[in-house]
């Protein structure tokens, strides 16, 4: 198969879909690998090395999309590169389509099969190809939090761990899935004042086991969610429904009640936000402020550490890209269901149910749709 990686264009994203590992264990299985020129140098991935390990160094975008049958990204395809993108083609990246009916459309005009990092599933349920990000998305949430809480960055001017005497910053973590747990380990190690919300009681338990009196426990009351985020200094969203819309657990009219100068961070944000007032931002502009209280909306928060996110990001999927690269898709994803999970656009169908209810649209079962 001829794999194509071609270099991210979303704002500030230097991560890269294959390193030159990656590619060397591809060609040794024969198959061809097409990297743009510079997709992995600012990361310290040199086009050299990239051609040491067999790769075939291409000039632009337009001709790896041409000349590829699989496209493997990190980022949702910009309306640039959808426009390439043509039938029995396959893309492989995060495509986080509930709240973008935009690039939806735009993936079933192209009759391409895009299969979701994101909704790919493992034998234990969980999302392995989300993982990795989501482990850099949670601890990352934390340092912007506790950057943003200075007064020179516009928050109210906390330090998160306090001093003696003084007491620390008061962190409200919304969902105790891989974000909030990560977001949860640097807010204690910094000693910041942690409490975290969650309606899996045996999740609840595990944390309450790990940290003890550290950490606050709740079940995701919303009451109790209104009087613990109109009281924090900072907030972090890291609720997640895999593939669908995040729902909006902090009303404008909470955001409203809380403090001047308090930081949320929305990790939720690819998949429409947690937070009423929250809007995607970049990491050239990523903030901005409603009610008196700063917003954290970056969609792509691991490209800021994008070499480390490179590496956690193709350790777990390139298993998954070498399947479909040697059995072809329809094989693949016929024989192993977890990959199949992650199919949300073929050949012109919606093959997600979640992004159809979001959207309120037709979908189409993929089992109906693979047929070699």
């Amino acid at each position: 198969m001829i794999v194509g990686v071609p270099q991210e264009v979303k704002n500030n994203e230097f991560r890269v879909g294959l390193t030159p590992g990656n590619v060397r264990g591809l060609c040794k299985q024969s198959h061809s690998v097409l990297v743009q020129r510079g997709a992995g140098e600012q990361i310290g991935l040199s086009d050299e090395s990239y051609r040491l390990a067999g790769a075939t160094l291409i000039n632009s975008a337009a001709e790896v999309f041409a000349k590829a049958e699989m496209v493997v990204k990190v980022k949702e395809p910009q309306p640039q590169e959808c426009a390439m993108l043509r039938e029995d083609q396959i893309l492989f990246t995060y495509l986080h389509l509930a709240p973008d009916p935009q690039q939806t459309k735009a993936l079933l005009a192209s009759g391409a099969s895009c299969i979701a990092y994101e909704t790919v599933t493992s034998c234990s349920g969980a999302l392995p190809l989300l993982a990795p990000m989501s482990e850099v998305a949670g601890r990352m949430s934390i340092q912007a939090a506790a950057s943003h809480l200075e007064k020179t960055n516009g928050g109210l001017g906390i330090l998160m761990a306090g001093v003696p005497g003084v007491a620390p910053a008061k962190v409200v973590i919304l969902g105790a899935g891989v974000v909030g747990r990560n977001a949860l380990q640097m807010a204690v190690g910094m000693g910041a004042d942690v409490c975290i919300f969650d309606r899996n009681i045996d999740c609840l338990r595990q944390i309450d086991m790990l940290y003890g009196n550290r950490v606050r426990t709740f079940y995701a009351d919303p009451l109790l969610v209104e009087l613990e985020v109109c009281e924090a200094d900072v907030v972090i969203g890291a609720v997640l429904l895999p593939g669908a819309a995040a729902p909006k657990l902090v009303t404008r009219e909470m955001v409203r009640k809380m403090k001047a100068g308090a930081v949320v961070v929305d990790v939720a944000i690819d998949q429409g936000g947690c937070f009423e007032t929250s809007k995607a931002t970049t990491h050239a502009d990523p903030t901005f402020i409603v009610d008196g209280v700063l917003h954290y909306c970056v969609a792509n928060m691991p490209g800021a550490v994008a070499r480390t996110s490179t590496f956690a990001l193709t350790n777990a999927t390139y298993p998954f890209i070498e399947a479909l690269a040697n059995s072809g898709m329809v094989k693949a994803l016929s024989h192993n269901h977890h990959l199949r999970n992650g199919l949300s656009v073929h050949r012109g169908n919606l093959t997600s149910e979640p992004v159809a209810k979001a959207q309120k649209v037709d979908f189409v079962p993929a089992e109906e749709l693979l047929v070699a």
